[in-house]
């Protein structure tokens, strides 16, 4: 039931962001649009199950987006910087990073939230493993890019996925 409520809100939202109106007859169609379709998904996906709804997950997911775009300023900043001077060192290579995370969908975001930020790429995952091209590599040590790359965004993905 849990999942059913969040694919519900979750559809909902996109519908009311991308209509960009709040009349009465948007938000009905809305809902029953968003019910139709969770209801015809919901037995096939396992996208919601493994998510908590507790206070400290949703604070949690606040604090995840910011970090997230946080990261991806920085990053921006950080390749724009390279690029305008050519005698910065840029060192590429792909490191091997590992991910406490067990819920598909939570390693699902982190690598997504990898690949989005600039300088930084998912190349490939296997099991708790995860390749990542770096722009910059500071270390081949695992555990140090790791602790670099993967250990800001796991530790409110653990909280909110398990």
């Amino acid at each position: 039931m849990k999942h059913f409520f969040v694919s519900v809100l979750v559809l909902f939202g996109i519908w009311l962001l991308f209509n960009g109106s709040v009349t009465p007859q948007v938000v009905w169609t809305g809902l029953l649009v968003s019910c139709l379709i969770t209801l015809v998904t919901v037995r096939n996906s396992d996208l919601f199950r493994t998510l908590r709804l507790t206070p400290s997950a949703l604070i949690h997911a606040v604090f995840y987006i910011f970090l997230f775009l946080w990261e991806i300023i920085k990053s921006n900043l950080d390749v724009a910087w390279r690029v305008i001077s050519p005698s910065l060192p840029i060192r590429p290579g792909i490191v091997e990073v590992e991910t406490r995370l067990k819920s598909p969908v939570a390693r699902l975001i982190l690598t997504s939230s990898i690949t989005l930020t600039p300088g930084t790429l998912t190349v490939e995952t296997r099991d708790n493993r995860l390749f990542i091209h770096w722009i910059d590599v500071s270390s081949v040590d695992m555990e140090s890019a790791t602790r670099a790359i993967v250990a800001k965004f796991e530790k409110h993905l653990e909280v909110m996925y398990g």
